[in-house]
């Protein structure tokens, strides 16, 4: 009999295959929440794979006892009750690489959009481009480059550090903070075999936030906000803060008031405090870069995590 494995909230073509091709039973259904306990036992189901979506409390450990692999794809295990899962003898895994790059790049997207005002440019030329395109024009034209420019990037893991290699390739300065990273090596894979190293050194937290232009958080959840009132009073007047990290690491009540006054000058938010319903007032705000959660969201990087996810299974449960 097949091993079945639920991808409740999704899993790429690529990983199906995969253990499809290695007698694997993969079930994309969608079970609600509720209904997820029932279906896990009335199914027989080995291996349960979620994203954000899905939570893995103790009450589907407790009772459902076919399951052996619990698996998240992407990084944060924020959804999963990971310890108490691994207590009674699950395995619990997770895709901390596969999404990094993509997450980075989603950082950039915000930072140069913002820099450019393409994120206010694009809400109102559709609206009065054609008449009022001068006025536009006029209004967009005090953009900023990002080359020479100080990125400050708070927690230095995979991620901080794919975000840092984009920041060091477009030629800006950066700093980083993290308590389990001290000095280390940033190594740049460029186009046609060129490679290039630069050594760093964390800085203290109130050091990167008084001298970067831009602050990236690559946190993981929190119990308590990592940006808040104190921390953007610290940031230059006019500096930039992207969040594709976790709802609840920044303020957001702060942000917007830093936004009104003009210390800050714009945010680019991929995450958010009450996901999945943001609050309005972030949405509406013309400083504001807006994604609804799509760092990880890249065909690549789902192909990346769906085939990760299959190797690590076929390892861990077998008939």
């Amino acid at each position: 009999m097949k091993i079945k494995v639920l991808a409740n909230d999704g899993i790429s073509q690529a990983g199906i295959d995969l253990l499809s091709q290695n007698n694997y039973e993969v079930i994309t259904d969608n079970v609600e929440q509720e209904k997820l306990i029932d279906y896990i036992n009335e199914n027989n189901i080995s291996c349960l794979l979620v994203r954000s979506a899905t939570k893995v409390r103790k009450d589907i450990i407790d009772t459902c006892k076919e399951l052996k692999l619990i698996g998240r794809g992407g990084v944060g295990m924020d959804n999963i009750d990971v310890d108490y899962a691994k207590e009674k003898g699950l395995h619990v895994i997770n895709t901390p690489a596969a999404s990094s790059h993509s997450v980075a790049e989603l950082v950039f997207s915000h930072l140069f959009s913002c820099v450019r005002f393409l994120h206010d440019s694009n809400r109102n030329m559709p609206l009065d481009g054609d008449s009022n395109f001068k006025t536009l024009k006029k209004n967009y034209s005090k953009g900023k480059e990002l080359k020479g420019k100080t990125m400050g990037i708070i927690g230095f893991g995979r991620i901080g550090q794919e975000t840092a290699k984009i920041a060091l390739g477009i030629g800006m300065n950066v700093l980083y903070t993290d308590k389990f990273v001290g000095k280390t090596q940033i190594n740049l894979n460029l186009a046609n075999d060129k490679k290039i190293s630069f050594d760093l050194e964390s800085s203290d937290m109130t050091e990167l936030l008084k001298n970067s232009d831009f602050v990236s958080l690559h946190v993981p959840a929190q119990k308590s906000y990592v940006i808040g009132k104190n921390e953007f009073n610290l940031m230059k007047t006019g500096a930039g803060l992207i969040n594709a990290a976790r709802g609840g690491v920044v303020d957001e009540k702060s942000l917007i008031e830093s936004l009104d006054s003009g210390k800050l000058a714009f945010a680019g938010v991929d995450t958010f405090e009450n996901e999945p319903k943001p609050s309005v007032k972030l949405l509406m705000h013309p400083k504001v870069s807006l994604t609804p959660h799509i760092g990880a969201a890249t065909n690549e990087a789902q192909d990346r995590i769906g085939i990760e996810l299959a190797n690590q299974i076929m390892t861990l449960v077998k008939e």
